[in-house]
């Protein structure tokens, strides 16, 4: 079989006995499925194994930053990356988790919750990192339907309507900046009486007469039918519960990688618990590159979009075709003795 720029299929001499292939991507956003198809492009035997398709793209009601697909359902868009890569016949296992990444000589074995096992020299975990939630009545039921972890892809659904962010560092008063100037208004829900952001935003935000501050204050419960209509705001020092009119919340209290998961693999990671990754994508580990949310680490720029994340998985799945280019040499120049 021929590859896009006629090369042939890429093989590593190994017998394809079982589970076995050249690369395994962990995960199936953006930044997994674009890793997934350029190494196939690159004629990497390759299989996805990930607990769910699209990531936080699939949950999105609308994606309009992605260049020359404006306005499309992140559900749709997440069918279009997928429908991409199977169009070079790579294998996509879903809703089977990844619970342990082990060496074994010269390779990577994976086992699933359901104790499937697989192996190849290279693995890309493109994992993400989960929003951490509230965890108040409401929030599950209207995901999608007023409830938003992202700002930047779903601000344009509520011009002109009445929001409220919670959270009180970087990403939640960048979002309620950004936010001022497509909604009519803006309320910042935040349980201390400080912020713990850069000070050039909180004084953009006290100074932003279309953004009220709550603080002092936690939502309880998120209210509705069909879709938000407001949420209920305790405050913490009296006590005092009230219920303030919203079309929507944005919940911007961080985010967690699943440290304990990569501890156990034996990956750096940054004092907040990502991977260290180098310019390429590469780790502390030989075979293991790591790209989108998940990744972080001196070398890493955080921005949580389809397009960086996208970006990340290209150029990880670019630097694991050249590792295992120097691995297939290797195996070459050994087997001539």
């Amino acid at each position: 079989m021929k590859g896009d720029w006629g090369m042939s299929r890429f093989r590593l001499g190994v017998a394809r006995v079982g589970e076995r292939y050249d690369a395994i991507v962990v995960g199936a956003g953006p930044a997994g499925l674009t890793a997934a198809l350029y190494l196939a492009r690159y004629n990497v035997k390759t299989v996805v194994v990930s607990k769910d398709l699209g990531g936080n793209m699939a949950i999105a009601p609308l994606v309009d930053d992605y260049p020359g697909i404006p306005e499309v359902p992140g559900a749709k868009l997440a069918d279009m990356f997928v429908n991409h890569v199977k169009k070079y016949g790579v294998p996509i296992i879903v809703g089977d988790p990844v619970t342990s990444v082990k060496r074994e000589g010269d390779m990577w074995c994976i086992e699933t919750e359901s104790g499937r096992r697989i192996c190849a020299y290279v693995v890309i975990l493109a994992i993400g990192a989960e929003k951490r939630k509230l965890n108040v009545p409401g929030e599950d039921r209207f995901v999608g339907k007023g409830v938003s972890y992202c700002a930047t892809c779903d601000g344009p659904l509520f011009k002109d309507k009445v929001v409220a962010v919670v959270g009180g560092g970087n990403s939640a008063l960048t979002s309620a900046l950004y936010l001022a100037s497509i909604a009519r208004k803006v309320y910042l829900i935040h349980r201390r009486d400080s912020f713990k952001a850069f000070p050039v935003y909180v004084e953009k935000v006290k100074s932003n007469p279309k953004i009220e501050l709550v603080l002092n204050s936690i939502v309880t419960e998120i209210l509705g039918d069909k879709k938000v209509t407001g949420i209920r705001v305790r405050n913490v020092d009296t006590g005092e519960e009230r219920v303030i009119d919203v079309d929507g919340v944005f919940i911007e209290i961080g985010s967690e990688p699943p440290k304990d998961f990569l501890k156990s693999i034996g990956l750096e990671l940054d004092e907040e618990g990502y991977i260290a990754v180098n310019p390429d994508m590469s780790t502390n580990l030989p075979g293991i590159f790591a790209c989108g949310d998940v990744a972080g680490g001196k070398y890493a720029y955080r921005f949580e979009q389809i397009i960086t994340a996208a970006a990340e998985g290209a150029i990880a799945a670019d630097a694991a075709y050249k590792y295992l280019l120097k691995i297939r040499s290797a195996k070459t120049e050994e087997s001539r003795g």
